[in-house]
Parts: C-alpha cells; sequence; structure tokens
C-alpha cells in the first residue's frame, strides 16, 4: 500500500485476522489448498519500525495501543494500526471502510479506527449474524461478527436503493380492506402494495439474512478457513461504491471482495501476504467469466507512487535545511544540539521496507547516532542509546 497513489480508492473492505490465538489453513484437497496464515502475536512478529510511524505524529493512536492489555494484543494492534493509516491515506475524500472482525478485538479495533478516522466519521457498527453449532452448554452461542463503517470526510458513497429487501407479499382480503382503505378499492390498494414490494425495505444495521460457514453456497466454496460469502460483499460493494469506482482488499484471502467488485463492474485491487491467494483470484473470475477472461495483472513489487511529483534527492540541501528548522537542530536519536553541517539525513522507514524519498520519511540524525541506526528502525537505535548511557 505504500507504493501506491493517496486519494485514488472509492472503498476498502477489509477481514483481517482477528488475533485469535489459532493457525489457519485450507484444507487438503480443497481448492484453496496450501492458504494459511497464523493468527497468534507476539511484540516479536511487529518490526520496529511500524512503532516509528505511530509513536510521535499519532500520539492518540499510540495511547489506545499502549493501553490494551496484553503484549499480545499491543502486537496485533501495532501490526493493524501501520496499515489502517495507508487505508486512511488511499482513500478518496467521498470513500468508506468497513472493518470486519468478532468480538474478540472489536472493542480495541473501534478505538484505533477513531484514532485513525475520527470519531465523527463513524457511521455504523454492522451486527452480521448467522447461525451454525455452538457451545450451548457453558455460554451462549457466538454467533455473529462486527463490520465497522467509516468514511473519509464529509460526503461519502451511500446508495440506499441498491440493496434494499424485498417486503413479504401481503394476502389482502375484500372486507379488511374496505376497512383499513376507505374509499380506496382493492386493486388501488393491491397496485400499493406491489410499489412496495418492488421498491423493497432498507437495510438496517442488523444483518441476519445472509449465511456463514457451511450456509455458503456450494458453487462459492473453495475451502478457504475464513471464506466469506458473495452475498455479504455484494451488499457491501452495492451500497458504497459506484461502477467503475476502485475496491481494495488488503487481505484478500480467497478473492471475495475481487469477484463481488468485478460482477459490479467494479475495478480492484487484492493484496495477501499468500501466494495461493492470487491464483484463486484468477480461478474464481476466470469461472465467472469464462471465455470472456482476460488476464489480471500480477505483482510482487512494491508499486511506485507518480502522485509526488519529482523528489529531489533524498540527501539534498533543500530537505536538510526544511529538516533542521523543523527539528530546530536537535537530532532525532540522542537528542543533541548540533550544527546543521554536523546532522545527516536519514529514512525513517528505510526503502528497502517500503519507506520514499519523501520528506515526510526523513529526519536528521548525527553522525554517530546515523552509524548506529544503519538501516535499522528508530526503536533499535533508542534502545542502543539508552544501554550506552
Amino acid at each position: 500500500m505504500r507504493g501506491m497513489n493517496s486519494e485514488t480508492v472509492d472503498l476498502i473492505y477489509l477481514d483481517p485476522p482477528f488475533n485469535s490465538k489459532a493457525n489457519y489453513a485450507a484444507p487438503i484437497g480443497s481448492q484453496a489448498a496450501g492458504a494459511a496464515f497464523k493468527d497468534t502475536w507476539t511484540l516479536n512478529d511487529v518490526d520496529v519500525e511500524w512503532l516509528d510511524v505511530i509513536e510521535k505524529p499519532f500520539p492518540n493512536l499510540w495511547r489506545v495501543i499502549m493501553a490494551a492489555m496484553t503484549d499480545s494484543d499491543k502486537s496485533y494492534l501495532i501490526y493493524m494500526a501501520i496499515r489502517l493509516l495507508e487505508m486512511k491515506r488511499l482513500l478518496k475524500p467521498t470513500g468508506s471502510i468497513h472493518l470486519h472482525c468478532d468480538p474478540t478485538m472489536s472493542h480495541y479495533l473501534k478505538l484505533v479506527m477513531d484514532a485513525v478516522f475520527g470519531k465523527k466519521n463513524f457511521r455504523n457498527e454492522i451486527v452480521w449474524c448467522y447461525t451454525g453449532p455452538g457451545n450451548f452448554v457453558r455460554d451462549y452461542p457466538r454467533k455473529h461478527d462486527i463490520v465497522f463503517r467509516y468514511v473519509r470526510g464529509d460526503t461519502w458513497i451511500f446508495n440506499l436503493d441498491a440493496i434494499r429487501i424485498p417486503h413479504k407479499r401481503q394476502h389482502v382480503s375484500a372486507g379488511r380492506t374496505s376497512l383499513a382503505a376507505g374509499n380506496r378499492s382493492i386493486e388501488e390498494i393491491r397496485k400499493r402494495e406491489e410499489e412496495l414490494i418492488a421498491k423493497g425495505k432498507p437495510v438496517l444495521d442488523w444483518w441476519d439474512d445472509i449465511g456463514a460457514g457451511s450456509h455458503i453456497p456450494k458453487g462459492e466454496r473453495v475451502g478457504y478457513p475464513t471464506q466469506k460469502p458473495l452475498a455479504l460483499l455484494h451488499r457491501i460493494v452495492k451500497a458504497s461504491s459506484n461502477e467503475s469506482d476502485m475496491i481494495l482488499d488488503p487481505f484478500c484471502g480467497c478473492a471475495t471482495t475481487c469477484v463481488a467488485a468485478h460482477n459490479f463492474g467494479r475495478n480492484w485491487v487484492g493484496i495477501d501476504i499468500s501466494e495461493r491467494a492470487a491464483d484463486l483470484v484468477v480461478e474464481r473470475i476466470s469461472e465467472n467469466q469464462g471465455s470472456l477472461f482476460k488476464d489480471i495483472i500480477h505483482r510482487r513489487d512494491i508499486p511506485q507512487r507518480t502522485d509526488l511529483g519529482p523528489l529531489p534527492r533524498y540527501n539534498s540541501s533543500e530537505n536538510k535545511i526544511w529538516l533542521y528548522g523543523t527539528q530546530k537542530g536537535i537530532c532525532g536519536g540522542c537528542q543533541e544540539h548540533f550544527k546543521i553541517q554536523h546532522l545527516e539525513v536519514d529514512h525513517v522507514i528505510a526503502k528497502s521496507k517500503g519507506g520514499t524519498d519523501h520528506v515526510d520519511n526523513l529526519q536528521l540524525l548525527c553522525g554517530n547516532c546515523n552509524r548506529r541506526k544503519g538501516n535499522r528502525g528508530m526503536s533499535y537505535l533508542r534502545e542502543r542509546l539508552r544501554l550506552a548511557a
């Protein structure tokens, strides 16, 4: 995502890991065989660079993460926060994001989303209900997920009429109709009834009409352990985007979002850590298109942003002078004051980790701190300085 241009996406849907303390793998012999991911987290799973991006520029977000009860929770929230910051950058001013989670971390993720997108931009907590086996002895069966819906700006895309649910047909008797309708005829009542049925009723924030798990239609099932039904993504795509809009799923898994976007004439981007996921995108969309299938662009490299304009060389005098004024001559590592000639321009996030030469990703370090840090993160440098003190 760091290589994608800002404000280019209309709708983001993500179904990320939930910090469920479990590992997932598609069954051998299923269409998704080979796809797997772990959902168990420790601070060893977090790149130190991620901490540096959050701590100073986003203090409210940092405080939310530090309030988490366990190191596992902190690790998971850091992992999610750094990605959500990029997603906000990618959204157009009229765009929206739908974060799918369950009660395991939904309370923390709500606070993270408030810190990233702003409390005023929270629009819905959608409850997706489903049925199936559960623990009926010790607890109420846990049979719902949460989808947090946030918007980027003051106006947003929302197509209510595109997702209305048909009313149940009413049986009208002559006697009851004449009492209820006054002088209106049965034909008029029935015509009005047909209009209501055709228009349908608005969808509420409680979705109990879309099944999960074993209720996913057989033609859709690929064996992916956390697969969601197309009907769920069809509703989100139709409600929060228009034809030819750009949809992003940064945890695309078995490609359900990509297929749903494709089905309704949207452009889309899917990202996943599993190479098998990329194959599933091709397989599922080609199954839908048949002979009309066109190749899908695959890439494993980090895209290069084109929206920043021509950037000066990262260690140019222009950047150095600007950073010197911003940092007031203070080294970003040891916090000592230096003359400008004794400070060096350094990447906050190394280019090998996806960092850019934009000034927002640059800082000034004294020569000693720059040598100690190398291409590692600032947390590493601070620890080295603490041990040397």
